[in-house]
């Protein structure tokens, strides 16, 4: 027994019993919610990855900032889902993609805007979740003055504010945004959604680079996803979960 902890321990393995400490932010439907079976979309797809490579975990929850900053400071070994920023990765280790996201933008009915002309933005107010990274030309018009950006905690918190005409516009992946306007009581009658996306983006499980197992956590995360595409069992887990979450078009 003893030589098998000694080879773990200079494989710089965590032992048998060890869990991965994972953290999220809750209200994200449906990649990660309290409320939401299985925790979320993209909760159980991280998990059952884990699992895939013989790993347990622990799943906790902390607002966002916090879990994140957590995470910086190996308060936990992982969190998710985060998409790529250059400040990000000076500081974080990142997996491979958990899931392509394509971000549109949502208004009121009868005020579509156009992905392909965001200029019609300018003098509006873009409501976007505090810690979210805006893509990169409507992150500008921000910096420029010609749009404002209110930062609430949640894209709920978005969706309630747009019905109530104190912002003009969010942008979402299709099922969040469909799922937060679900939630704040509006029919698909009250909203549109622009017919493109103005960006598209990979999410992924991140980890400090302070960790002192970082490259290994990454390394066994990705070998769990790869075996679930492999099965085909990302692909059904990811159908199976959006196809009871889109609003009717």
């Amino acid at each position: 027994m003893l030589p098998l902890l000694m080879l773990s321990l200079l494989l710089g393995a965590p032992a048998q019993a060890e869990s991965v400490r994972l953290v999220t932010g809750n209200d994200y439907a449906p990649f990660t919610g309290k409320t939401l079976p299985a925790y979320g979309m993209l909760s159980k797809l991280v998990r059952t990855a884990f699992e895939r490579s013989g790993l347990s975990s622990t799943l906790y929850w902390r607002p966002w900032n916090r879990g994140y900053l957590n995470t910086l400071r190996t308060d936990f070994d992982a969190t998710f889902p985060y998409i790529r920023s250059p400040e990000r990765e000076r500081d974080f280790l990142f997996s491979e993609p958990l899931y392509v996201g394509e971000q549109y933008i949502f208004s009121r009915a009868g005020e579509l805007f156009s992905a392909q002309d965001i200029s019609a933005m300018q003098g509006k107010r873009l409501c976007y979740p505090l810690g979210w990274q805006a893509p990169a030309d409507v992150q500008a018009l921000v910096d420029e003055g010609q749009v404002q950006r209110h930062s609430p905690a949640s894209l709920n918190e978005c969706a309630r504010l747009l019905l109530l005409g104190r912002d003009d516009f969010f942008l979402a992946d299709r099922y969040l945004g469909e799922s937060a306007l679900m939630l704040s009581g509006a029919t698909s009658s009250h909203f549109v959604r622009s017919t493109t996306p103005i960006n598209r983006s990979t999410m992924h499980l991140i980890v400090s680079r302070k960790h002192p197992k970082a490259q290994w956590l990454i390394d066994q995360f990705n070998k769990g996803l790869a075996s679930m595409q492999a099965s085909g069992d990302y692909r059904l887990l990811i159908d199976n979960y959006l196809a009871t979450k889109s609003l009717a078009d």
